[in-house]
Protein backbone atom coordinates (compact mmCIF):
# COMPACT_ATOMS: atom_id res chain seq x y z
CA UNK A 1 0.00 0.00 0.00
CA UNK A 2 2.86 2.26 0.67
CA UNK A 3 4.22 1.65 -2.88
CA UNK A 4 7.03 -0.81 -2.26
CA UNK A 5 7.59 -4.37 -2.40
CA UNK A 6 7.26 -6.98 -0.14
CA UNK A 7 9.28 -10.28 -0.30
CA UNK A 8 6.59 -12.67 -1.71
CA UNK A 9 3.01 -12.20 -1.92
CA UNK A 10 1.03 -11.16 1.78
CA UNK A 11 -1.17 -13.76 2.48
CA UNK A 12 -4.41 -12.25 4.94
CA UNK A 13 -7.63 -13.75 5.36
CA UNK A 14 -11.58 -13.20 7.33
CA UNK A 15 -11.96 -16.02 9.61
CA UNK A 16 -14.57 -14.02 11.43
CA UNK A 17 -18.02 -15.90 10.33
CA UNK A 18 -15.92 -19.53 10.92
CA UNK A 19 -14.60 -18.15 14.76
CA UNK A 20 -18.43 -17.16 15.17
CA UNK A 21 -19.59 -20.72 13.89
CA UNK A 22 -16.86 -22.35 15.95
CA UNK A 23 -18.37 -20.15 19.47
CA UNK A 24 -21.86 -21.51 18.41
CA UNK A 25 -20.99 -24.72 18.17
CA UNK A 26 -19.12 -24.53 21.85
CA UNK A 27 -15.83 -25.21 20.46
CA UNK A 28 -14.34 -21.53 21.27
CA UNK A 29 -15.33 -20.01 24.04
CA UNK A 30 -18.00 -16.76 24.34
CA UNK A 31 -15.45 -13.31 23.51
CA UNK A 32 -12.74 -15.24 21.79
CA UNK A 33 -13.25 -13.07 18.43
CA UNK A 34 -12.67 -10.15 20.47
CA UNK A 35 -9.71 -11.72 22.80
CA UNK A 36 -5.99 -11.75 22.15
CA UNK A 37 -6.46 -15.83 21.37
CA UNK A 38 -8.46 -14.73 18.31
CA UNK A 39 -4.89 -13.20 16.98
CA UNK A 40 -2.85 -16.24 18.26
CA UNK A 41 -5.33 -17.92 16.38
CA UNK A 42 -4.17 -16.39 12.83
CA UNK A 43 -0.12 -16.93 13.92
CA UNK A 44 -0.94 -20.44 14.68
CA UNK A 45 -2.77 -20.79 11.06
CA UNK A 46 -0.43 -18.35 9.36
CA UNK A 47 -2.84 -15.97 8.33
CA UNK A 48 -2.62 -12.42 8.57
CA UNK A 49 -4.81 -9.92 10.40
CA UNK A 50 -6.71 -7.29 9.24
CA UNK A 51 -10.93 -7.79 9.39
CA UNK A 52 -12.89 -7.19 12.68
CA UNK A 53 -15.83 -5.43 11.27
CA UNK A 54 -15.75 -2.43 14.13
CA UNK A 55 -16.86 0.81 13.59
CA UNK A 56 -15.67 2.85 16.52
CA UNK A 57 -18.21 5.02 17.53
CA UNK A 58 -21.39 4.48 19.43
CA UNK A 59 -25.16 5.39 17.47
CA UNK A 60 -27.67 7.30 19.82
CA UNK A 61 -31.17 7.95 18.13
CA UNK A 62 -32.72 10.61 19.70
CA UNK A 63 -36.27 12.40 20.32
CA UNK A 64 -37.80 8.90 18.98
CA UNK A 65 -39.56 6.00 21.17
CA UNK A 66 -37.01 2.99 20.12
CA UNK A 67 -37.88 -0.83 21.40
CA UNK A 68 -35.37 -3.48 20.88
CA UNK A 69 -36.81 -6.67 21.84
CA UNK A 70 -35.97 -10.57 20.96
CA UNK A 71 -38.58 -13.80 20.35
CA UNK A 72 -37.14 -16.84 20.04
CA UNK A 73 -34.60 -16.72 17.21
CA UNK A 74 -36.04 -13.15 16.21
CA UNK A 75 -34.34 -10.10 16.39
CA UNK A 76 -36.85 -7.05 17.04
CA UNK A 77 -36.77 -2.97 16.76
CA UNK A 78 -38.97 -0.47 16.38
CA UNK A 79 -38.34 3.25 16.00
CA UNK A 80 -41.54 5.76 16.74
CA UNK A 81 -41.46 9.06 15.38
CA UNK A 82 -43.67 12.00 15.04
CA UNK A 83 -44.09 10.85 11.50
CA UNK A 84 -45.37 7.61 12.08
CA UNK A 85 -43.31 3.97 13.50
CA UNK A 86 -41.25 1.55 11.70
CA UNK A 87 -39.73 -1.57 12.45
CA UNK A 88 -37.55 -4.13 11.56
CA UNK A 89 -37.03 -8.31 12.27
CA UNK A 90 -33.68 -9.87 11.76
CA UNK A 91 -33.85 -13.74 12.03
CA UNK A 92 -30.86 -15.75 13.18
CA UNK A 93 -30.51 -19.42 11.07
CA UNK A 94 -29.05 -22.40 12.91
CA UNK A 95 -28.09 -23.44 10.12
CA UNK A 96 -25.95 -21.02 8.50
CA UNK A 97 -24.73 -19.28 11.80
CA UNK A 98 -25.90 -15.89 10.83
CA UNK A 99 -29.06 -13.10 10.60
CA UNK A 100 -30.76 -11.81 7.91
CA UNK A 101 -33.15 -9.43 7.85
CA UNK A 102 -36.81 -10.57 7.20
CA UNK A 103 -38.54 -7.12 7.75
CA UNK A 104 -36.75 -4.01 6.84
CA UNK A 105 -37.30 -0.91 8.42
CA UNK A 106 -38.43 0.49 5.01
CA UNK A 107 -41.15 -1.47 2.95
CA UNK A 108 -42.19 1.61 0.65
CA UNK A 109 -42.10 5.23 0.13
CA UNK A 110 -44.10 5.42 2.71
CA UNK A 111 -41.96 4.90 5.77
CA UNK A 112 -39.49 7.62 4.55
CA UNK A 113 -40.32 10.46 6.19
CA UNK A 114 -40.20 8.61 9.82
CA UNK A 115 -36.70 6.86 8.09
CA UNK A 116 -35.50 10.36 7.18
CA UNK A 117 -36.85 11.54 11.07
CA UNK A 118 -34.93 9.04 12.15
CA UNK A 119 -31.23 9.82 10.71
CA UNK A 120 -32.06 13.38 11.04
CA UNK A 121 -31.80 12.86 15.47
CA UNK A 122 -29.16 10.59 14.75
CA UNK A 123 -25.79 11.34 16.84
CA UNK A 124 -23.14 9.96 17.42
CA UNK A 125 -19.85 9.79 19.73
CA UNK A 126 -16.52 8.23 19.20
CA UNK A 127 -15.87 4.98 20.98
CA UNK A 128 -12.18 3.73 20.61
CA UNK A 129 -11.34 1.41 23.27
CA UNK A 130 -12.04 -2.07 21.35
CA UNK A 131 -9.41 -0.26 18.98
CA UNK A 132 -6.77 0.60 20.91
CA UNK A 133 -6.83 -2.56 22.29
CA UNK A 134 -6.77 -4.43 19.30
CA UNK A 135 -4.11 -2.85 17.94
CA UNK A 136 -2.06 -3.84 20.64
CA UNK A 137 -3.11 -7.58 19.96
CA UNK A 138 -1.95 -7.33 16.75
CA UNK A 139 1.07 -6.27 16.71
CA UNK A 140 3.34 -7.64 13.76
CA UNK A 141 0.46 -9.99 12.72
CA UNK A 142 -1.60 -7.50 10.28
CA UNK A 143 -2.87 -4.20 10.40
CA UNK A 144 -5.48 -2.48 12.17
CA UNK A 145 -8.87 -1.75 10.00
CA UNK A 146 -12.44 -0.06 11.19
CA UNK A 147 -15.61 0.84 9.79
CA UNK A 148 -16.60 4.52 8.29
CA UNK A 149 -20.66 3.94 8.05
CA UNK A 150 -21.54 2.80 4.62
CA UNK A 151 -22.28 5.06 1.43
CA UNK A 152 -26.37 6.43 1.83
CA UNK A 153 -27.64 4.19 -0.94
CA UNK A 154 -25.76 1.11 0.50
CA UNK A 155 -27.21 1.61 3.92
CA UNK A 156 -30.64 1.40 2.32
CA UNK A 157 -29.47 -1.55 -0.22
CA UNK A 158 -27.99 -3.90 2.33
CA UNK A 159 -29.59 -3.57 5.75
CA UNK A 160 -32.60 -1.22 6.19
CA UNK A 161 -34.77 -1.36 2.57
CA UNK A 162 -33.40 -3.99 0.31
CA UNK A 163 -33.09 -3.71 -3.17
CA UNK A 164 -36.55 -4.73 -4.42
CA UNK A 165 -38.37 -2.08 -1.67
CA UNK A 166 -35.33 0.52 -3.26
CA UNK A 167 -36.09 -0.34 -7.00
CA UNK A 168 -39.68 0.44 -6.30
CA UNK A 169 -39.11 3.38 -4.73
CA UNK A 170 -36.49 4.81 -7.11
CA UNK A 171 -39.72 3.97 -10.16
CA UNK A 172 -42.45 6.33 -8.09
CA UNK A 173 -41.10 8.46 -5.40
CA UNK A 174 -37.40 9.36 -7.28
CA UNK A 175 -37.39 12.64 -5.66
CA UNK A 176 -38.21 11.12 -1.89
CA UNK A 177 -34.94 9.04 -2.51
CA UNK A 178 -32.96 11.53 -3.08
CA UNK A 179 -33.80 13.91 -0.29
CA UNK A 180 -33.26 10.30 1.88
CA UNK A 181 -30.22 9.80 0.38
CA UNK A 182 -29.09 13.03 1.56
CA UNK A 183 -30.25 12.81 4.61
CA UNK A 184 -28.57 9.75 5.53
CA UNK A 185 -25.62 11.00 3.68
CA UNK A 186 -25.17 13.93 6.74
CA UNK A 187 -25.37 11.79 9.01
CA UNK A 188 -23.21 9.60 8.00
CA UNK A 189 -20.70 12.04 7.57
CA UNK A 190 -20.50 12.84 11.31
CA UNK A 191 -19.69 9.10 12.02
CA UNK A 192 -17.38 8.84 9.26
CA UNK A 193 -15.35 11.51 10.62
CA UNK A 194 -14.99 10.03 14.22
CA UNK A 195 -13.50 7.05 12.17
CA UNK A 196 -11.41 9.03 10.43
CA UNK A 197 -10.00 10.10 13.67
CA UNK A 198 -9.86 6.47 15.14
CA UNK A 199 -6.16 4.41 15.37
CA UNK A 200 -7.08 2.84 12.50
CA UNK A 201 -4.86 2.28 10.13
CA UNK A 202 -7.06 1.46 7.55
CA UNK A 203 -10.37 2.91 7.04
CA UNK A 204 -13.05 0.34 4.87
CA UNK A 205 -16.44 1.86 3.62
CA UNK A 206 -18.50 -1.92 4.16
CA UNK A 207 -20.68 -2.03 1.16
CA UNK A 208 -21.46 -5.60 0.39
CA UNK A 209 -21.07 -4.87 -3.21
CA UNK A 210 -22.17 -7.06 -5.71
CA UNK A 211 -22.46 -5.97 -9.63
CA UNK A 212 -26.25 -7.81 -10.52
CA UNK A 213 -27.85 -5.92 -7.47
CA UNK A 214 -26.15 -2.48 -7.97
CA UNK A 215 -24.65 -1.58 -11.07
CA UNK A 216 -23.40 1.84 -12.76
CA UNK A 217 -26.47 3.91 -13.02
CA UNK A 218 -26.83 3.38 -9.25
CA UNK A 219 -23.35 3.52 -8.69
CA UNK A 220 -22.88 7.16 -10.41
CA UNK A 221 -25.89 8.62 -8.89
CA UNK A 222 -25.43 7.54 -5.39
CA UNK A 223 -22.49 6.24 -4.37
CA UNK A 224 -19.19 7.35 -6.12
CA UNK A 225 -19.59 10.72 -4.47
CA UNK A 226 -19.94 9.68 -1.05
CA UNK A 227 -16.63 7.29 -1.92
CA UNK A 228 -14.62 9.53 -3.96
CA UNK A 229 -14.70 12.53 -0.88
CA UNK A 230 -14.28 10.04 1.98
CA UNK A 231 -11.04 8.09 0.09
CA UNK A 232 -9.49 11.58 -0.27
CA UNK A 233 -10.26 12.86 3.08
CA UNK A 234 -8.74 9.12 4.62
CA UNK A 235 -5.06 9.53 1.98
CA UNK A 236 -4.96 13.04 3.75
CA UNK A 237 -5.01 11.92 6.72
CA UNK A 238 -2.05 9.49 6.10
CA UNK A 239 -4.50 6.45 6.05
CA UNK A 240 -5.63 3.43 3.36
CA UNK A 241 -8.70 2.94 2.27
CA UNK A 242 -10.87 0.08 0.96
CA UNK A 243 -14.61 -0.95 0.25
CA UNK A 244 -15.67 -4.32 0.15
CA UNK A 245 -16.62 -5.97 -3.04
CA UNK A 246 -17.04 -9.39 -2.82
CA UNK A 247 -20.13 -10.20 -5.42
CA UNK A 248 -19.60 -10.41 -9.86
CA UNK A 249 -17.23 -7.92 -10.72
CA UNK A 250 -18.06 -6.83 -14.15
CA UNK A 251 -20.00 -4.12 -14.27
CA UNK A 252 -18.61 -2.31 -11.00
CA UNK A 253 -14.64 -3.11 -10.69
CA UNK A 254 -13.41 -0.46 -12.99
CA UNK A 255 -16.26 2.61 -11.81
CA UNK A 256 -14.44 1.43 -8.28
CA UNK A 257 -11.00 1.48 -9.07
CA UNK A 258 -11.50 5.30 -10.47
CA UNK A 259 -12.46 6.43 -7.13
CA UNK A 260 -9.18 6.90 -5.53
CA UNK A 261 -9.41 3.63 -2.87
CA UNK A 262 -6.22 2.05 -1.62
CA UNK A 263 -7.65 -1.25 -2.50
CA UNK A 264 -10.61 -3.19 -3.34
CA UNK A 265 -11.06 -6.12 -0.65
CA UNK A 266 -12.84 -9.96 -1.40
CA UNK A 267 -12.57 -9.61 -5.14
CA UNK A 268 -14.40 -13.37 -5.92
CA UNK A 269 -12.48 -14.80 -9.22
CA UNK A 270 -14.10 -17.13 -11.35
CA UNK A 271 -15.36 -20.18 -11.19
CA UNK A 272 -17.28 -18.83 -7.76
CA UNK A 273 -17.43 -15.23 -9.04
CA UNK A 274 -17.58 -13.96 -12.86
CA UNK A 275 -14.00 -12.69 -13.52
CA UNK A 276 -10.57 -14.26 -13.38
CA UNK A 277 -7.65 -13.31 -11.52
CA UNK A 278 -5.42 -12.69 -14.93
CA UNK A 279 -8.31 -10.60 -16.27
CA UNK A 280 -8.24 -8.07 -13.04
CA UNK A 281 -5.88 -5.77 -14.06
CA UNK A 282 -6.21 -5.80 -18.10
CA UNK A 283 -10.05 -5.57 -17.19
CA UNK A 284 -10.00 -2.10 -15.37
CA UNK A 285 -7.00 -0.69 -17.45
CA UNK A 286 -4.57 1.89 -15.53
CA UNK A 287 -5.25 2.67 -12.44
CA UNK A 288 -3.52 2.36 -8.90
CA UNK A 289 -5.74 0.20 -6.78
CA UNK A 290 -4.46 -2.79 -5.26
CA UNK A 291 -6.59 -6.19 -5.63
CA UNK A 292 -7.20 -7.85 -2.57
CA UNK A 293 -8.75 -11.53 -2.67
CA UNK A 294 -8.38 -14.36 -5.06
CA UNK A 295 -9.62 -17.58 -2.95
CA UNK A 296 -13.23 -18.06 -2.95
CA UNK A 297 -14.79 -18.86 0.32
CA UNK A 298 -15.64 -22.42 -0.60
CA UNK A 299 -12.58 -23.52 -1.37
CA UNK A 300 -11.58 -24.22 2.20
CA UNK A 301 -14.43 -26.77 2.18
CA UNK A 302 -14.47 -30.31 1.26
CA UNK A 303 -16.80 -29.25 -1.97
CA UNK A 304 -13.71 -28.50 -3.72
CA UNK A 305 -10.88 -31.42 -3.44
CA UNK A 306 -7.20 -31.36 -2.47
CA UNK A 307 -6.03 -31.13 -6.22
CA UNK A 308 -8.11 -27.98 -7.50
CA UNK A 309 -7.23 -26.14 -3.97
CA UNK A 310 -3.74 -26.34 -4.80
CA UNK A 311 -4.27 -26.06 -8.36
CA UNK A 312 -6.24 -22.60 -7.69
CA UNK A 313 -4.18 -21.26 -5.21
CA UNK A 314 -1.09 -21.69 -7.16
CA UNK A 315 -2.41 -20.03 -10.44
CA UNK A 316 -3.25 -17.31 -8.82
CA UNK A 317 0.06 -16.88 -7.08
CA UNK A 318 1.91 -17.38 -10.42
CA UNK A 319 -0.30 -13.78 -11.75
CA UNK A 320 0.13 -11.76 -8.27
CA UNK A 321 3.94 -12.85 -7.68
CA UNK A 322 4.33 -10.68 -11.41
CA UNK A 323 3.92 -7.28 -9.48
CA UNK A 324 3.12 -5.93 -6.07
CA UNK A 325 -0.36 -4.66 -6.50
CA UNK A 326 -2.15 -7.98 -5.17
CA UNK A 327 -2.88 -9.17 -1.71
CA UNK A 328 -3.97 -12.93 -1.70
CA UNK A 329 -7.06 -13.14 0.73
CA UNK A 330 -10.17 -15.46 1.16
CA UNK A 331 -13.36 -14.17 -0.88
CA UNK A 332 -14.61 -13.80 1.26
CA UNK A 333 -14.96 -15.45 4.56
CA UNK A 334 -13.25 -18.96 5.30
CA UNK A 335 -17.66 -21.04 6.07
CA UNK A 336 -18.67 -22.61 9.05
CA UNK A 337 -17.14 -25.66 7.72
CA UNK A 338 -13.80 -24.34 6.42
CA UNK A 339 -11.10 -27.21 7.16
CA UNK A 340 -8.26 -25.59 9.22
CA UNK A 341 -6.02 -27.96 6.99
CA UNK A 342 -6.17 -25.67 4.00
CA UNK A 343 -5.84 -22.52 5.81
CA UNK A 344 -2.47 -23.51 6.54
CA UNK A 345 -2.06 -24.67 3.26
CA UNK A 346 -2.22 -21.83 1.83
CA UNK A 347 0.82 -20.17 4.26
CA UNK A 348 2.73 -23.26 2.40
CA UNK A 349 1.97 -22.67 -0.76
CA UNK A 350 2.62 -18.78 -0.57
CA UNK A 351 6.06 -19.66 0.84
CA UNK A 352 7.21 -21.96 -1.62
CA UNK A 353 5.73 -20.34 -4.94
CA UNK A 354 4.64 -16.96 -3.78
CA UNK A 355 8.22 -14.79 -4.22
CA UNK A 356 8.50 -11.95 -6.76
Amino acid sequence: MRGEQPDQVPWFGDLDYWATALMARGLRKEGFKESPEYIDWHRQLGVGFYLQGHFPFKTIIENCDVKEWKEDQRRYRSVETPHGKIQECWTWLDSSFTEAPTEHLIKTEKDLPAYRFMMENTRYEADYSYAEDRKEQIGEQGALLCYLPKSPFMQMVALDAGIEAIMGIFMDAPDELDETVAAIGASHDKAAQISLDSPAEILMIPENLSSEVVGPLFFEKYMQDYQTRWARKIEAAGKFSCIHLDGTLRGLLREECMVGLSFIEAMTPSPVGDLPVAEWSSYVGATDTIFWGGIPGSYFTDIVDDEEFDRHVLETLSIMREEPRYVLGVADQVPPDGLEARVKRVRELVDKHGRY
